[in-house]
């Protein structure tokens, strides 16, 4: 049986990487051709949608994530968004670039319920040549209701070759 690659850097050296634009990147973990990062097996989410801009992961915190009063941790809150923000962004990011989070910010408005499946989206709201600036919110798949919204500046880097 093959073995399945666990990284990109396994299956892609860096130039063939900084060959690809960021939407190229972000489409091919979505498709299953790149793996996903490990952050988001551990946290319980995956990459469900992908745009020119715009970004939808869905999941549902499991007890793993509770606090010790065993609700949700804000850090599951803050994890979903700045992946969803920060990917966002790096659909934008074209060839020969990478990106970074330089700072995020998060707001959470209320508990989600253990096991409730949620989407969170991060829409990119200016895109430059240094700078991307994106927004997120994360609402429940069934019920739609807003349960934390972000904000995000990601720093976007031209590498050499």
């Amino acid at each position: 049986m093959p073995r399945i690659a666990t990284s990109v850097a396994e299956l892609l050296s860096r130039d063939e990487l900084l060959s690809m634009s960021g939407y190229d990147f972000m489409r091919g973990i979505l498709e299953g051709t790149l793996p996903g990062p490990p952050i988001a097996q551990t946290m319980g989410y995956t990459l469900h949608a992908v745009e020119d801009g715009r970004v939808t992961f869905r999941g549902a915190p499991a007890f793993t994530v509770t606090n010790p009063m065993g609700t949700v941790h804000g850090g599951w809150y803050g994890t979903l968004l700045d992946s969803a923000m920060a990917c966002a962004v790096m659909t934008k990011v074209p060839r020969g670039a990478v990106y970074t989070t330089l700072e995020y910010k998060i707001n959470i408005t209320r508990a989600i319920p253990l096991g409730m499946e949620i989407d969170c989206v991060g829409v990119v709201d200016h895109s430059g040549r240094s700078t991307g600036v994106a927004s997120g919110e994360i609402r429940g798949v069934e019920d739609g209701k807003l349960y934390a919204t972000g904000s995000t500046t990601c720093i976007i880097m031209t590498l050499k070759p």
